[in-house]
């Protein structure tokens, strides 16, 4: 008999959906309601004052007086956030600084207002509700859940509390899953990752989980830990284990390790968080995408990733949006972002609802002879080689080799295999055909001898990790970048010895 909680899931689920559907199926409306009150909201801020608000009434007048901004651009303003100054960005001041760490800035301040948390959560929520009203499982609502996260401990700054964004949501689970929630708050509170993950598979490895939660990289550390300690599959242990979910990067370079590692297949919920705004989930488990939330005072628009670096790119609402198109995304949000570049490329897999994929970062990219290749197709192309193959990866990631010592540039790319291939220039192959299939400019520059065809390069097991340690970057929310444009992360991985 399932308990009470679970009985209560199915119409809470049902209720959920219901008004997802009605927004969804009025996208334009929706957006145009979202933008109309960010500008109504922030007209006697600062930088409303300063970019002309109380002038602004369509989405062109927007345009022409907000410029698109990184968090350097934005900087100057959030200094004086940071700082404790009210209505610079936002009405008030925020409840929370979300911090991350930026590549050129150091740390990031990212404002959560009283206006822009309950979006964090209640997203987080409505995947799981959705997937129980598409689903009608429910098995795993009384069983025990972990979610893989940063510190919940707090630090403060001018009287505003900040951490990582993983840490402040965790302030904010229902007390209906307290009871459910794993690992313990003295657990979750371990800095030291690798401590952590030991402590966790501790407390949890006799409790019956039925949902885990997190970045696949660092749940593939607590499922290999689990295996270490008891010899048995993570699907043995945890026999009611049935829904993971996870956000961050792409599982599908994970998914056959993941399947090994749990010794059978497991319902997956996409989740596409960060600390600007819960962006998109997945809302059906047979359909490509997550659905972007249009109803989460979020406004969004885009540019072509293609001309995203020439001087006046062409800026587009979610009215002008075409499937398959690689975007820069940019949002306008009830935290007081304004135009702003997250740095994510996104490409739409359906307008009718809008749904989305991540396809990489703007600044992670190969270019160093015009091919500019995406995490995405790098992404594709190791899916499409390793495909019914006995072969399985735990992390890799791409950069160019401009100077080699001899022979044509190339691009390297370094793997660490679970399984390794037992014939590497087949796989080789797979993943040039899919490239050249994928990418145009990368099949001309192959055809037309600028470079030569790729080079794997196996990385020792555990390398990564060790990579990641070395630049106090283990655990949390921080991942290895599927590709760079230059070769720091490849000369550490030499420097360091983690080369085959």
């Amino acid at each position: 008999m399932p308990s009470i909680k679970a009985a209560l899931s199915k119409p809470f689920a049902k209720l959920i959906a219901k008004r997802i559907k009605k927004w969804a199926s009025q996208p334009l409306e929706t957006q145009e309601k979202v933008f109309q009150n960010l500008i109504k909201k922030a007209r006697k801020t600062a930088f409303g004052r300063d970019h002309n608000f109380d002038s602004i009434r369509t989405y062109d007048d927007f345009r022409k007086n907000v410029p698109i901004r990184d968090y350097e651009a934005l900087r100057p303003y959030v200094d004086r956030v940071v700082n404790g100054e009210e209505d610079v960005l936002w009405t008030g001041k925020p409840i929370y600084f979300a911090k991350t760490s930026g590549t050129t800035s150091g740390a990031k301040y990212i404002p959560i207002t009283k206006e822009s948390m309950p979006t964090h959560v209640n997203a987080a929520r409505n995947a799981i509700l959705m997937y129980i009203y598409e689903t009608g499982n429910i098995k795993f609502v009384d069983g025990k859940m972990i979610f893989l996260q940063g510190s919940p401990i707090l630090e403060e700054k001018n009287g505003i509390k900040l951490g990582r964004l993983s840490g402040i949501v965790a302030h904010y689970v229902p007390k209906y899953l307290q009871k459910n929630r794993m690992p313990s708050l003295e657990t979750n509170c371990i800095e030291d990752w690798e401590t952590k993950v030991s402590a966790i598979v501790e407390e949890t490895i006799k409790e019956d989980m039925t949902v885990i939660s997190g970045i696949p990289s660092w749940v593939q550390m607590y499922f290999e830990k689990l295996i270490d300690k008891s010899g048995k599959k993570v699907g043995e242990i945890f026999k009611n284990f049935n829904l993971f979910i996870f956000g961050g990067v792409n599982y599908e370079p994970y998914r056959a390790k993941f399947e090994n590692l749990i010794g059978r297949k497991v319902d997956s919920i996409e989740l596409y968080p960060a600390s600007e705004g819960f962006f998109a989930f997945q809302d059906k488990q047979d359909e490509k995408g997550m659905l972007l939330q249009l109803n989460s005072g979020i406004f969004y628009e885009f540019i072509e990733a293609e001309h995203f670096f020439e001087e006046n790119p062409e800026r587009i609402t979610i009215n002008d949006v075409k499937v398959g198109v690689n975007y820069v995304m940019i949002i306008s949000t009830t935290a007081g972002l304004w135009a702003y570049n997250i740095g994510d490329t996104v490409e739409f897999t359906s307008l009718r609802p809008y749904r989305v994929i991540v396809s990489g970062r703007i600044k992670h990219f190969i270019s160093a002879f015009g091919e500019h290749v995406i995490g995405k197709e790098v992404e594709q192309a190791l899916r499409e080689a390793i495909a019914n193959t006995d072969i399985t990866v735990n992390e890799f990631t791409v950069a160019p080799q401009i100077n080699p010592s001899e022979g044509l540039p190339y691009h390297e790319w370094f793997i660490e295999f679970d399984i390794e291939p037992k014939d590497e220039s087949k796989l080789i192959q797979k993943l040039e055909a899919s490239l050249q299939k994928q990418n145009s400019y990368y099949f001309d520059l192959i055809e037309g001898k600028v470079l030569k065809p790729l080079v794997v390069t196996k990385i020792k097991k555990d390398g990564f990790q060790t990579y990641m340690k070395s630049i106090g970057k283990l655990g949390g929310q921080n991942k290895i970048p599927r590709l760079s444009n230059d070769r720091k992360i490849a000369d550490t991985l030499y420097k360091l010895e983690l080369t085959k």
